[in-house]
């Protein structure tokens, strides 16, 4: 029997804008003190895509819960 891929790790790194302490998801961080946001690409794995989304449904505006 094979592992379970992980789930996300979360990292910490110092913000680049403003030095704050920050907690993200696998390499994506967001500042809640000054706004400071890292670029996707930088992040430790490649994002989820919508058919991994467990309340992702395919076709038609159906799924679409906002319209």
């Amino acid at each position: 029997m094979s592992d379970p891929s992980p789930g996300p790790e979360i990292t910490y790194a110092e913000c680049r804008q403003c030095g704050t302490l920050i907690a993200g998801l696998d390499g994506r961080y967001s500042c809640g003190v000054c706004g400071w946001v890292n670029h996707h690409s930088e992040g430790h794995g490649p994002l989820p895509g919508a058919e991994d989304d467990v309340d992702h449904r395919a076709g038609g505006r159906e799924g679409n819960r906002l319209s």
